[in-house]
């Protein structure tokens, strides 16, 4: 078996695991890596150089070598699966790609190659491509064995990193039933569950994380999400404030029982829980407009403007910061910015029934009659489609049963 060396620490920031999966990640590389097997071959050719000076942990010597052997041997695979490998090592990810690549369309015949690659696709973060690689893998190793286990949360995380939460699940809800202690692989299951809208599932699994740790903040979180979609929104509630109090400064734990109270409209119970949300993180673009809005709301404008500028100004692609600033600025009679920050919104949320509201009542103000129509029967639009899909959501059309076979 050739080398599988991983630098996961960068993978798994870059793609926001869960607290504690980052460690996961780096043991299993590590686990694998451990098993790695080097030729002890004395020095006698390039290619036997190479082999003496990876053992020795000379890269840069190592892959000169190799470079050398290839110059005669333009078809060895083994000398670019060995490339590979010292490509990831340099975490030059891209470069062990592509050479995996090549040993692979040469048939190298040693063990661990693929294995390689997926981690190295992992890595670069092509989490999907990483996942068609560990697929084949996991199908084919014992079900019985640590490799299996091993590649059933390789293949889950990288679902996971690409967003396919509903294949991760399965893979993450097996690794956790090997491993029913394991508390950053059920975190990672939890927010499986809840990112693949099986938020009954994440009340079972946070059950099962308060037993390994009755204090976690995050797991409480997940709860509370979890609840609201339920709509329970005093569950909600209840379960965020226990998140607060276990770890007041987790990242998002007020901004979400702020987001709760915005969501109901009790803007004055929401300004306390953004702005301690502001004190941990003061350029969160997304915390500063839900505060601007929320003095918007009440009618604070000159409180709200600098946090929604703000806002627009971190993060152009906030709707609600767009859509207050432009009616601020149309309440001040500044028509035009009025109309270029509506616009902004239009583009971001184009199906926004609000953004067509406020555009016509700015036209209609300016005496654009025919500009004002048009927007009153864009929105009207939306909001009689967004009737009609929620009528039949909730009483579908009865199907008519299909008519009987004419006699023959």
């Amino acid at each position: 078996m050739i080398e599988s060396v991983c630098n996961w620490k960068a993978a798994c920031l870059r793609h926001d695991f869960p607290t504690g999966v980052l460690a996961l990640c780096l043991a299993l590389g590590l686990s694998i890596a451990a098993r790695a097997a080097q030729s002890s071959a004395a020095p006698a050719n390039p290619r036997q150089t190479a082999l003496l000076l990876e053992q020795k942990g000379d890269d840069a010597g190592a892959e000169s070598s190799w470079r050398s052997w290839l110059r005669a041997h333009p078809s060895s695979a083994e000398a670019y699966a060995h490339l590979g490998v010292l490509a990831a090592r340099q975490q030059q990810y891209k470069d062990a790609i592509a050479d995996d690549r090549k040993a692979l369309a040469l048939r190298f015949t040693g063990s661990g190659l693929r294995l390689n690659l997926g981690l190295a696709l992992f890595k670069d973060g092509q989490m999907q491509e990483a996942a068609e690689e560990f697929l084949p893998l996991w199908k084919t190793t014992p079900a019985a064995s640590p490799d299996h286990q091993r590649l059933t949360i390789l293949l889950g995380m990288s679902y996971y990193g690409a967003g396919e939460y509903a294949k991760a699940a399965p893979c993450l809800e097996e690794a956790a039933g090997h491993d029913p202690k394991n508390l950053p692989l059920l975190l990672a299951l939890a927010h499986s569950y809840l990112w693949s809208k099986q938020d009954q599932k994440v009340l079972d699994v946070y059950r099962e994380i308060l037993t390994l740790d009755a204090n976690s903040a995050e797991a409480d979180m997940l709860a509370g999400e979890a609840l609201d979609e339920l709509k329970d929104w005093n569950g909600a509630i209840e379960q965020f404030r226990a998140a607060i109090q276990a770890n007041p400064s987790l990242p998002d734990v007020h901004f979400g029982l702020g987001y709760l109270f915005w969501s109901k409209h009790h803007y004055p119970e929401a300004i306390p829980e953004f702005e301690a949300e502001r004190k941990l993180d003061p350029d969160d673009a997304e915390d500063l407009a839900y505060l601007g809005d929320c003095h918007f709301m009440l009618s604070q404008p000159e409180q709200a403007r600098p946090l929604l500028e703000k806002a627009s100004k971190i993060d152009p692609k906030i709707e609600l910061a767009h859509l207050d600033l432009g009616a601020i600025e149309a309440g001040a009679g500044q028509t035009a910015e009025a109309l270029r920050e509506f616009k902004l919104a239009e583009s971001l949320a184009p199906n926004d029934v609000n953004v067509h509201w406020r555009l016509g009542r700015l036209y209609r103000a300016a005496g654009q009659t025919a500009e004002a129509k048009a927007e009153f029967d864009i929105a009207k639009n939306i909001t009689q489609a967004a009737d009609a899909a929620l009528v039949e959501k909730l009483y579908p059309r009865e199907r008519k049963p299909a008519p009987a076979p004419a006699n023959q």
